[in-house]
């Protein structure tokens, strides 16, 4: 589509973690060449954590792909909301791919804070290639980031929730409070530990 409007180089943007309850929200911005087929490339949602992470690797490891990752952590969600913290790791993510893009194709409904051509696309990331790479690369990079955290915290489970609000994680934080990297102004735990 971008292409067929004359932009040559086209990367897509998207993010994971907008809604657990701790952790840090990550984003991914990939380029892919227009020529280049990657197999498989979809919504991060739809692929087993293994098929993700070979993907991620086929990925992050071609010499032709280009790829930045944007990370906010929980304090700075706490500090300017979780969406603003997601726009803010978008545009991390753009700044540290090696070259710019031409247009930014973004999944969803609002634009990072960049002065880059941007287009949002609902449902983005099963309907641009750019933007479904960014899903898995950003979703890996997160689950990653969380089973360092289990490893730290392991009585709250994060290895199998990755920080969302399961059963599991609602009663561990009933049990043990927060820990450092919890979302503080999250309703559940602000709810949880506020007796």
């Amino acid at each position: 589509m971008a292409y067929r409007e004359g932009f040559l180089r086209v990367a897509g943007v998207d993010e994971a973690g907008r809604g657990p309850l701790a952790g840090p929200v990550v984003a991914a911005a990939c380029f892919i060449p227009h020529d280049l087929d990657v197999e498989g490339v979809g919504d991060s949602k739809k692929l087993t954590a293994r098929k993700r992470e070979e993907l991620y690797h086929t990925l992050i490891n071609h010499p032709d792909i280009d790829i930045g990752i944007g990370i906010v952590d929980h304090s700075r969600i706490d500090q300017i909301n979780i969406l603003r913290a997601s726009l803010e790791a978008m545009a991390l993510a753009v700044q540290n791919m090696s070259t710019l893009p031409d247009i930014l194709l973004v999944d969803g409904r609002e634009k990072p804070p960049i002065q880059i051509v941007s287009k949002t696309i609902i449902k983005g990331d099963s309907l641009s290639r750019s933007i479904g790479a960014a899903s898995i690369v950003a979703k890996h990079t997160r689950d990653v980031a969380m089973l360092d955290y289990h490893k730290e915290w392991p009585e709250y489970g994060f290895d199998s929730h990755k920080g969302y609000p399961t059963k599991a994680h609602i009663n561990a934080l009933k049990e043990h409070g927060p820990t450092p990297i919890h979302r503080l102004s999250f309703r559940p735990v602000q709810t949880l530990t506020s007796y």
